[in-house]
C-alpha cells in the first residue's frame, strides 16, 4: 500500500499530530502525542481504521511519534489500554512496545441487592458536591490530589499530575461539556483539610454506566477505612440520585490489591482485562 503520514501544522494544544494518507488521499489512521507540560513520558494515541488494518498504517504512525519523541528527548511514549487478546494487543506486542501495566475492569451492577453499608470514620465528615469543587473545598481539594500520586503503575514511566484549582475546574467544565456529570465525595478530617477523595462520572440522561474516575486518600489518613466509606456512601447516594443508572464501572491495576480487595467487597465483578504497552525511547 502506497501511503504517506502528514504531521498536522497547528494541532491542538501544541501537542505533535499526524494523519496518514492513502495515495488517493482517503484517510487511514491517526496519531497523537500528549506531552505533560511538567515533562516526563508522553501518552500516545494510535487509531487506524479497522479496514485498514495489517497493512503497516499503525507502524508508519508509531514510527513517526517515536521519532518526534526522541527529537524532544523524551523518556518513553505511554500507549493507551488495549484489550486482552485484542487486535491492538497483537499490534503493540509486534511493534516492540513493552507490556508495563495490567488493568482489570470491573461493574457494579445497581439492579442488583444494595452494596454493603461502611461503618463511619471517627474524627471525619463526608461531603458531596456536582459538577465543580466549592470554592470553599477548592484549595484543600486540590491538595488532597496528591493522594494518587503513589497509585501502583508498575512499570509504566507515569508522572503524576500537578493539580491547583484551575485544573479541578477544567476538567468539572469538560466533563459538563461532554454532557455528563461529575461526582465527588470527599473525607473532611477535624482540621478542615480533604483526607480523601472519589469521583464518579454519570451519563446526562441518567441511564447507562458510570465511571469511576478515581480514589484516593493521603498516606497519614490511611488504614481507617476511608475509601471504602466514601465509595459505600457514594453509590447509596448515586441509587437514590439516578434511579435509571444501570451500573457503576471501574478499572484498576491488578497490583492495586487494596482497592481490588474494597471494589470486590462492594459487589464490583470484572468483566475485562486491559493491557498499557510502552515504548522506552
Amino acid at each position: 500500500m502506497t501511503m504517506r503520514v502528514v504531521r498536522l501544522a497547528n494541532p491542538d494544544n501544541g501537542n505533535p499530530a499526524w494523519i496518514a494518507e492513502g495515495d488517493d488521499g482517503r484517510p487511514l489512521g491517526s496519531a497523537y502525542l500528549f506531552i505533560p507540560a511538567g515533562g516526563g513520558s508522553a501518552d500516545l494515541r494510535i487509531t487506524v481504521h479497522p479496514a485498514e488494518r495489517r497493512h503497516g498504517v499503525g507502524g508508519r504512525l508509531l514510527r513517526a511519534a517515536v521519532e518526534t519523541g526522541r527529537e524532544r528527548g523524551l523518556p518513553a511514549l505511554l500507549g493507551q489500554a488495549v484489550e486482552e487478546g485484542s487486535a491492538g494487543e497483537s499490534f503493540c506486542a509486534a511493534a516492540g512496545m513493552r507490556r508495563v501495566l495490567a488493568l482489570t475492569y470491573t461493574r457494579l451492577p445497581l439492579g442488583a441487592e444494595p452494596a454493603p453499608t461502611a461503618r463511619p470514620v471517627p474524627g471525619y465528615r463526608l461531603v458531596h458536591w456536582e459538577g465543580t469543587v466549592p470554592d470553599e473545598l477548592a484549595e484543600t481539594f486540590a491538595r488532597s490530589r496528591k493522594a494518587m500520586d503513589d497509585m501502583p503503575m508498575d512499570a509504566a514511566a507515569w508522572v503524576p499530575d500537578v493539580w491547583d484549582v484551575d485544573r479541578l475546574r477544567w476538567i468539572a467544565d469538560a466533563v459538563a461539556e461532554r454532557g455528563e456529570i461529575l461526582l465527588t465525595t470527599a473525607a473532611v478530617a477535624g482540621d478542615g483539610e480533604i483526607a480523601g477523595f472519589t469521583e464518579l462520572v454519570v451519563p446526562g440522561d441518567g441511564t447507562g454506566d458510570g465511571q469511576g474516575y478515581g480514589t484516593g486518600v493521603l498516606p497519614e489518613h490511611r488504614g481507617h477505612g476511608l475509601a471504602r466509606w466514601m465509595k459505600s456512601e457514594q453509590i447509596g447516594l448515586v441509587r437514590s440520585r439516578f434511579p435509571k443508572l444501570g451500573g457503576l464501572l471501574a478499572d484498576t491495576a491488578d497490583s492495586n490489591t487494596v482497592m481490588r480487595r474494597i471494589n470486590d467487597g462492594l459487589g464490583y465483578r470484572p468483566t475485562h482485562r486491559s493491557l498499557l504497552y510502552q515504548w522506552d525511547l
